[in-house]
């Protein structure tokens, strides 16, 4: 469960023993290095700043999921829970919150196929596609080969006896003709030949409508067969990871996707690069950032944005430290603090 003890003082007012936080969650709002087992990011920064304010001492307790870190924020393990923390319904049924710090919301991470070239012109070599395009062609060669036919002898100089002549003008004829376009470089002048060309008129018109729908339909369905998650509609026999107990888990459920359990953004953005799974539903803010330190890994991210959320500070029901914590919270808002500290990890906006 837990890993790391870290101690720290901030001169305190409180007992000796201080008070013991709970830390979990992912970059860059907690940043845990193993190696020399560090930890920083925005939310302890901020709880640094709340802690100095108050001279409070302190002691860190880092677990490696948030749902352990609330387990032991209940078994009375913990005093509070600094990290990305949403408030939801369900958990302020059992634990007190801060008010939020920062507003965050869900959103998808998926493998970005149309980063590549070949990517970018896939949905142009669907089998249907290719379909459409045959029956096309093959459509314009027997209409060349009936202008042929009916217009050879009338006017051999517009279609020539040479078959090969022929009906390659007859068929340049069905298309300036199913365009609407008109050159007026040739037209039938026989009975039979007009009789076709009226005919072709017709049925080029309900043939090039059906024809751009099906094109447009082909790669709308391409889009979808896609790898690429651009939106929730695309979810349906997907396989989506996300930390377990997050809000992300109810929403891959709603949408009908294959809910894939991890334990943190780094397991789940493991299993998108093996292809184990199809997409990832993380907090907004965490996977923006794994992007911006992974940019060699071609990750797509919509700008759609789900689930609106408040991070905040996590208490036991019977803790006394709420109204302490969010009174300096207010002052760091007000003295722009926070901002000072979203930006330095986040970049300004």
């Amino acid at each position: 469960m837990a890993i790391l003890t870290l101690s720290v003082h901030a001169q305190s007012a409180l007992p000796e023993t201080g008070l013991t936080v709970g830390v979990a969650g992912d970059a860059p709002f907690v940043i845990h290095n193993p190696q020399n087992n560090s930890l920083e990011g925005i939310s302890l920064t901020i709880w640094e700043n709340i802690a100095d304010k108050k001279n409070w001492e302190y002691q860190y307790k880092y677990f490696t999921t948030v749902d352990e870190a609330l387990t032991a924020l209940q078994q009375g393990e913990v005093d509070l829970l600094a990290g990305p923390i949403s408030i939801t319904s369900e958990r302020v049924e059992k634990f007190l919150f801060s008010q939020p710090y920062y507003q965050s919301s869900l959103t998808i991470a998926s493998r970005d196929e149309n980063a590549s070239i070949w990517g970018k012109i896939k949905p142009f070599f669907s089998m249907q596609l290719l379909i459409a395009v045959a029956i096309f062609l093959s459509l314009l060669a027997i209409v060349g080969l009936l202008f042929w036919l009916a217009e050879r002898k009338h006017s051999p100089e517009q279609f020539p006896a040479d078959p090969k002549r022929g009906i390659a003008n007859g068929m340049w004829l069905a298309i300036v003709t199913m365009s609407t376009t008109g050159y007026g470089d040739m037209a039938p002048v026989s009975l039979k030949g007009r009789v076709v060309a009226g005919c072709w008129m017709i049925i080029s018109l309900i043939f090039a409508t059906s024809m751009i729908a099906g094109i447009a339909s082909t790669l709308t369905v391409s889009s979808f067969s896609s790898s690429t998650i651009t939106q929730v509609e695309q979810f349906p026999g997907k396989k989506i990871a996300a930390s377990a107990g997050s809000p992300a888990i109810g929403f891959i459920e709603e949408h009908q996707g294959q809910k894939v359990l991890v334990n943190n953004l780094s397991q789940a953005m493991e299993r998108l690069k093996d292809k184990s799974v199809d997409g990832v539903v993380f907090d907004r803010p965490q996977l923006l950032f794994y992007k911006n330190k992974h940019k060699a890994e071609n990750i797509h991210i919509p700008s759609a944005e789900y689930y609106k959320q408040g991070y905040g500070f996590a208490f036991r029901a019977d803790s006394k430290l709420v109204n302490d914590v969010n009174l300096v919270l207010l002052r760091l808002a007000e003295d722009q603090k926070i901002e000072q500290i979203m930006a330095e990890y986040l970049g300004d906006k």
